[in-house]
């Protein structure tokens, strides 16, 4: 929409967007092509899920401390 000479308040009004969303996505994204976009988001999904794998491994091994010990 840009391209076509519209200013950036009227394409912002068009998408129906703030202009702190459209900053904020300029600084995460500004310079990367769709691909690029695609795989970031792809690999924060993935970072997300691991992290929570681990977590989840850390309460285990909480628990299976707790019980060795035999104070429950």
């Amino acid at each position: 929409m840009l391209n076509t000479g519209k200013d950036v308040a009227a394409v912002l009004q068009a998408l129906e967007i703030s202009e702190a969303t459209y900053h904020r996505w300029r600084a995460k994204y500004g310079g990367m092509k769709a691909e690029e976009a695609k795989r970031l988001k792809q690999l924060e999904d993935e970072n997300q899920r691991l992290k929570e794998i681990v977590a989840d491994q850390q309460l285990d091994i909480k628990m299976l401390k707790h019980l060795a010990e035999g104070s429950w």
